[in-house]
C-alpha cells in the first residue's frame, strides 16, 4: 500500500548536500516527491511509495552520509496522493 511521510530534519543540514543526498538516495530506492531547504534552516521532504519502500528510505537518510548533520527528525504518516511522477529538489 502506498503511504506518504512528511518529514522536517534538523540539525547542520543545510550547506552540506544533505538534498542531494536525499534525492539520490530516493532515486535508487524508487521514492517519489521534493524535498527542500526551509527559512529556520531545517530541510523538508514529502516522499510517496510502499510503506516498506519508504522505512528503508527513511533509514537510508537517516544513517547514510548526512547522519552526523541530524539533530532531529519529525516526521508524519499520511495516506499518498500519487502526485508526484519522481523526486526532485526544490527551492524555497
Amino acid at each position: 500500500m502506498k503511504r506518504r511521510v512528511h518529514v522536517f530534519y534538523s540539525g547542520r543540514v543545510q550547506g552540506v548536500g544533505f538534498r542531494l543526498t536525499a534525492e539520490e538516495t530516493a532515486k535508487e530506492c524508487g521514492v517519489s516527491g521534493w524535498v527542500k531547504n526551509l527559512r529556520d534552516g531545517r530541510v523538508e521532504l514529502i516522499a510517496e511509495a510502499d510503506e516498506d519502500v519508504l522505512e528503508r528510505f527513511l533509514v537510508a537518510v537517516r544513517n547514510g552520509p548526512m547522519r552526523k548533520f541530524i539533530a532531529e527528525v519529525q516526521l508524519s504518516w499520511g495516506h499518498a496522493t500519487e502526485a508526484f511522477d519522481e523526486f526532485e529538489i526544490r527551492y524555497y
